[in-house]
């Protein structure tokens, strides 16, 4: 069995009781302790996480195609131990999934996963706006140790409408992550006019919506991927 802890923020503990997988970003490990001789070795994932070939290859197929490609390791672990991940100093966020809880993650900011998260590439339909469209990856909480653990640049800021049902706007470049049951989507909002083609625009363009009868936590990182369209006229 597997449990997730942060270390000063930036690093991932995994601590292994008996027998275990996990999934983590290819490299993410630096550091391991284990009773006797080293007991978890490391495998890369030519396909998928998944444990039917066919559905391995069809999801490495569709996450080459929409640009939600992660390169993932697979973290074989034979006893007790505790394993450290961290990628480029980035925070790190934990999650437990609930059963049929649903998290809609950019590929780029998954660090870890346990094998009771059904991983998946799910299209959205609302790409061209920005870099972060057309396709998400997805973690569904499969069974009662379905851990996440994600990457941040910075300390970011939870926003949640469960218990308030208002309506949550915004910058698809500074989404990590949006969380509840089922898939819970967001609306893309554009608003282009005429300035655009002058080099007048604000600067915010479109957003990602959710209205409150869509109950939803969204995760944001206090940093913008570069991405998205520049529509202008000098």
């Amino acid at each position: 069995m597997l449990s997730f802890e942060t270390i000063n923020e930036l690093t991932l503990k995994v601590t292994c009781t008996g027998n275990d997988v996990l999934f983590t970003k290819a490299g993410a490990f630096i550091a391991g302790d284990s009773a006797g001789c080293k007991n978890y070795k490391f495998e890369k994932l030519l396909l998928g996480p998944q444990n039917n070939l066919g559905q391995a290859a069809l999801g490495s197929l569709i996450r080459r195609v929409t640009g939600e490609n992660l390169p993932l390791m697979k973290v074989t672990m034979s006893g007790d131990s505790v394993t450290y991940y961290a990628n480029f100093g980035q925070h790190v966020l934990i999650y437990k999934l609930g059963m049929g809880e649903m998290i809609s993650v950019e590929s780029e900011n998954i660090l870890a996963f346990t094998q009771d998260c059904k991983y998946d590439v799910r299209f959205i339909g609302c790409g061209v706006l920005s870099q972060k469209g057309l396709a998400t990856s997805t973690l569904t909480g499969n069974g009662g140790n379905a851990y996440v653990a994600i990457l941040s640049d910075g300390n970011p800021i939870v926003l949640s409408n469960v218990q308030s049902r208002n309506t949550i706007s915004v910058d698809p470049d500074a989404v990590i992550c949006w969380i509840g049951q089922g898939a819970c989507d967001p609306q893309v909002k554009a608003d282009i006019s005429w300035k655009n083609f002058i080099g007048q625009a604000s600067g915010e363009s479109y957003a990602f919506e959710w209205s409150g009868s869509q109950p939803v936590s969204v995760i944001v990182q206090p940093s913008e991927r570069r991405g998205g369209i520049s529509v202008r006229m000098d």
